[in-house]
């Protein structure tokens, strides 16, 4: 039962970064390039998602998902060229855990390129960090740090440019495992919907 609710959550993320996809490729037919990147890139992102997570040990399963903010989501960067970037992302979000805060994220090395003047694609692989959320640590308690593997993958659509300054509506999805002491792990999927500010 837990397998066919994975694959059922799953399937409904990839189909809502999909359908994100699709719209923000449809409002932009103009195919004329207006914006000239060059140089370092940063972003931080505002918004809201949703973590669902499970462990081998089976205290959490899949079955339940956490609402979460997501401030503040980090990216930095340098421009290859006029639409190629390559990226380090910092993906993450707060979920409770036995009554205690903790942040699922990562540090991503990645890339971007801008199908359209104003759409853009984004993904990497990288470091998984399961850490204690830094304002909830206690002695003993929730001061494990986890590490494994995380894939990401994000779109985005820039609403509005002003020199070298861009303001993007965006979804962002990350799978992650991170190992536990002994031969346990813990599985994250994290679906995220943001405005993005970003300078380059």
């Amino acid at each position: 039962m837990k397998t066919i609710k994975k694959q059922i959550l799953s399937k409904l993320a990839c189909v809502a970064f999909a359908l994100v996809s699709s719209i923000t490729y449809a409002q932009n037919t103009h195919s004329e390039s207006t914006t000239q990147r060059d140089g370092f890139i940063f972003e931080f992102i505002a918004g809201g998602g949703i973590i669902s997570l499970e462990d081998s040990a089976g205290i959490q399963t899949f079955d339940q998902s956490q609402g979460a903010f997501v401030f503040p989501d980090l990216k930095f960067g340098y421009m290859l060229n006029d639409k190629l970037a390559i990226t380090a992302s910092l993906p993450g979000n707060i979920y409770e855990f036995q009554d205690i805060d903790r942040h699922f994220g990562g540090l991503i090395p990645s890339v971007q390129y801008w199908v359209k003047d104003r759409w853009w694609i984004h993904g990497g692989i990288g470091l998984a960090i399961d850490s204690p959320a830094l304002y909830d640590i206690k002695d003993d308690v929730n001061d494990d740090w986890n590490f494994g593997c995380a894939v990401m993958a994000s779109t985005g659509y820039e609403i509005y440019k002003k020199k070298n300054f861009a303001l993007n509506v965006q979804s962002k999805l990350v799978l992650g495992r991170a190992s536990l002491d002994g031969d346990a792990y813990r599985d994250a999927v994290i679906f995220n919907v943001g405005l993005g500010f970003s300078w380059l």
